[in-house]
């Protein structure tokens, strides 16, 4: 456990049960935003109003405040080439005031993600400060996980200035937006209003509100009915489009947005796209149904499908893994050119093959649950969210396509590439915090590692188990901002186990997966395998036995046969039968050198 790390158990905002500590504590803000996008002009204008509210003991003086969007200002640093159409002036800052105060903004022609705000008068503890900014922006006409899709197509993310998180293990989390660590956010209350003009539409986070002087009756009939019908609705047509009978035919339509206790907001705007809605009961107590929404162009023909690929997403999360019901009234995924998640809103790109168009919105939607309904630090600790999406993923696709289509996707896009790459970057403990990382490395570390991690635990401790404490997990830190210890001592807790070694084992090595079978000894019926554990990693295995009448039979062993000695150990097999040959297969679990892993007779 780090220094950092130690002094927040010391402190008692968290604690070694696993649950928050009796002294934590964590900051949150009200936000209201106004913003005005007038296609094709790609100049963005906000205002907003921030209530802070220090929950802490600490007296603030420099608030850190994110200006995401900077990553597109030449020299800011990030982690992949930018072509010239990436590239835009930035964020201009041209108000900022506090408690009514002006604030000198040209500090921040300087910065680029992260702004060291001065406070005129500190912010003392259990108290809040009213922060205001005025800003603009032009949309990049490169669109990655925001930008321009097309001249009369934007999806807008990470738009508005936003106060950084402050937490009780780290303080200002000031690390600098550099593309592919994401993000960090504290839970808040949002309103949002985008003003764009007549013909128009906006899809995203929250609940929009009176969509009656938004909508055209027709419209609005068809965008009502999806929120209770399994079915797809098409809500808004091409024809519709052509008719120009979908909106309300203000100048100007002024779209608001309110979601409460959520860490982000993003939207989608257009004068084209397809809109598609359905919805699915996520809740069997309540009866309680969310939203599936698609928004996109007409010409892509899986998006089509997708709206239901949403709902199949939804149904299956709330009612399998992790079996927490959806907790938002809808989701949406847009059309862009992203594969990246937001609260309630994913922004996915178009593919021919419509098994990896729901391949990609499942894993994206799974997103739901770690980072957003559990306020996870991503940029530090990916591992915690992407790990477990990729695990959804896994499960998912094994319901959908069946375990050895499943399987084979699984290791051809999560695990082959590390089991195989000899790279000491393959090989970094998946603990270590991302944001001192890059490479290939950093990429496994956070997806196809400790998603096997958590699969390989799921085995140690059998569904039921598993199951259970991950939802006490989810139940005691959503909403909050948990750290890896809290959940290894989470599961220590509700599982009544010292899974201690295990942890060590999988987050906190460099072992890799590589075992070999290296003796075999017979004992009446018994066959006593020795096992040695090359890599180090405690995985699970299947010994196949292969038979002389030529019938084969699998043995599965789970980790806990690693549980003493994590170097070498014995597996028995009875069996009348007689052996012709034995071989380890770790399935997904793949070895990294199988030439050492039969027996022959």
């Amino acid at each position: 456990m780090p220094r950092d790390i130690q002094q927040a158990y010391k402190k008692g905002t968290r604690s070694m049960d696993g649950k928050p500590g009796k002294n934590y504590w964590q900051n949150t803000a009200r936000y209201n935003i106004i913003i005005t996008a007038t296609p094709p002009d790609r100049n963005i204008k906000g205002t907003e109003t921030i209530t802070y509210f220090n929950n802490s003991t600490d007296t603030i003086h420099y608030p850190s405040i994110k200006l995401f969007l900077n990553i597109h200002k030449p020299g800011a640093p990030r982690d992949f080439p930018a072509q010239s159409d990436y590239l835009t002036s930035g964020v201009h800052v041209d108000v900022i005031k506090a408690d009514g105060q002006n604030i000198d903004t040209s500090d921040t022609n300087n910065a680029f993600t992260n702004y060291r705000l001065a406070l005129p008068k500190p912010l003392l503890p259990h108290d809040s400060v009213q922060l205001s900014f005025d800003w603009h922006y032009d949309v990049s006409v490169q669109s990655g996980r925001e930008g321009m899709i097309d001249s009369t197509t934007y999806f807008l993310a990470y738009f508005y200035p936003r106060v950084a998180v402050f937490d009780d293990y780290n303080n200002w989390d000031r690390m600098q937006f550099v593309d592919s660590h994401e993000f960090y956010s504290d839970f808040n209350d949002y309103v949002v209003t985008i003003n764009v003009p007549k013909n128009y539409i906006v899809v995203g986070t929250g609940t929009l509100q009176q969509p009656e002087k938004l909508l055209q009756s027709g419209i609005l009939n068809r965008y009502k009915q999806s929120f209770i019908s399994d079915a797809t609705i098409n809500i808004v047509t091409p024809k519709d489009w052509a008719a120009k009978n979908v909106t309300a035919q203000n100048d100007v339509n002024s779209w608001q947005f309110i979601a409460n206790n959520i860490p982000d907001m993003a939207f989608g705007i257009s004068d084209h796209f397809n809109w598609d809605g359905c919805s699915v009961v996520v809740d069997d107590k309540t009866n309680r149904r969310a939203g599936a929404f698609a928004c996109y162009n007409d010409t892509a023909a899986d998006y089509h499908h997708v709206a239901q690929y949403a709902r199949h997403s939804l149904d299956w999360l709330s009612h399998n893994w992790p079996g927490v019901p959806y907790p938002y009234e809808k989701t949406t995924v847009f059309q862009g050119y992203a594969g990246m998640e937001y609260p309630m809103m994913a922004n996915d790109e178009t593919y021919e093959d419509t098994l990896f168009s729901r391949f990609v919105a499942e894993h994206e939607i799974a997103h739901t649950y770690m980072p957003f309904y559990m306020g996870i630090n991503e940029t530090r600790y990916g591992f915690m969210d992407e790990g477990w999406a990729t695990t959804y993923e896994y499960l998912i696709g094994t319901a959908d396509v069946g375990e050895e289509k499943a399987t084979g996707l699984y290791k051809q896009f999560r695990i082959q590439e590390m089991t195989y790459d000899l790279s000491s970057e393959e090989q970094i403990p998946i603990v270590t915090p991302g944001d001192a990382l890059t490479g290939q490395g950093f990429g496994n570390n956070e997806y196809g590692k400790a998603s096997i991690g958590y699969l390989a635990m799921k085995d140690l401790l059998g569904d039921e188990l598993f199951k259970k404490c991950l939802q006490a997990y989810m139940e005691r830190w959503h909403g909050k901002h948990p750290i890896p210890w809290d959940f290894f001592y989470t599961f220590n807790d509700v599982s009544g186990k010292n899974l201690n070694w295990f942890w060590n084992n999988w987050f906190f090595s460099h072992n890799y997966i590589d075992m070999a079978l290296t003796d075999v000894k017979t004992k009446v019926d018994t066959y006593i395998l020795s096992i040695k554990n090359i890599g180090g990693m405690a995985a699970p295995v299947d010994v196949v036995a292969q038979y002389e009448d030529g019938s084969s039979e699998k043995f599965h062993q789970n980790p806990a046969i690693w549980m003493n000695d994590q170097t070498q150990t014995t597996v028995n097999i009875n069996t009348k039968k007689k052996v012709k040959s034995f071989t380890l297969d770790g399935g997904i679990y793949m070895d990294a050198d199988v030439s050492n892993n039969t027996w022959n007779k």
